[in-house]
């Protein structure tokens, strides 16, 4: 029971750093890469081209642990993991990250400018869009949709537990990472105020999504004491 323990301890805690680790490395990526604005241009950018396959390793790692930590979350005992439906949603995330990385993205605001139509520089390319990039922008549903319904389903429980500090942060976070979602998306589609800010957004959306993330399996690693 003891090492039945510790296995699932490990397992959560792989959604503690999964978060903070891909943010780490796509960040150093995006400062190395010749052109790239981390202000204006997708995470999934640099995914494309030859030097594209450390960032389809990093989603591919990060969905992985995700995964691992998700099989954990449904094991714990800790009442702040709340329903089965979060782990669950925090599965279809890191398998939509793993799918992130499979499926490259096609080049978005002009980025990279040799895989880009002339003239994109500013807006999404109005060429067709491949069947990679198609799946890739289907993988980032259970991401940026899945992760928000998980932690309002999450604030849900915890305002009946009257943990009402911690549902305050869930519903945030909710709200946050979806507001941020639906400004990158605009940007990303070509919305001129927005477009140079476009790779902002989608970082605080993220962040603020994997930040949650890594704040409940911490809290499943503390569990909280019974009132």
């Amino acid at each position: 029971m003891i090492g039945d323990g510790l296995v699932v301890k490990t397992k959560i805690a792989s959604g503690v750093v999964a978060g903070p680790g891909f943010v780490g490395v796509l960040t150093a990526l995006g400062a190395r890469r010749a052109g790239y604005d981390w202000r204006r241009h997708a995470v999934s950018s640099l995914a494309v081209g030859r030097e594209g396959w450390r960032q389809r390793a990093n989603f591919m790692l990060a969905g992985g642990l995700y995964c691992v930590a998700a099989r954990g979350l449904a094991r714990s005992s800790s009442r702040g993991v709340g329903p089965a439906v979060v782990p669950s949603l925090m599965f279809a995330a890191g398998v939509g990250l793993i799918g992130s990385g499979v499926f490259v993205t096609d080049p978005v605001a002009g980025f990279p400018p040799e895989h880009a139509p002339a003239g994109a520089l500013d807006a999404i390319a109005e060429a067709a869009p491949t069947r990679s990039g198609q799946l890739h922008n289907l993988c980032a549903i259970p991401i940026f949709v899945g992760l928000p319904v998980a932690a309002l389903v999450g604030a849900s429980s915890a305002v009946r537990r009257r943990e009402y500090r911690w549902a305050a942060y869930c519903a945030g976070s909710a709200v946050g990472m979806a507001g941020a979602c639906a400004l990158f998306g605009a940007a990303f589609g070509g919305a001129p105020t927005l477009v140079p800010h476009g790779g902002l957004f989608q970082r605080i959306s993220i962040a603020t999504g994997f930040g949650w993330l890594s704040a409940l399996s911490f809290r499943a690693l503390r569990p909280v004491p019974q009132s």
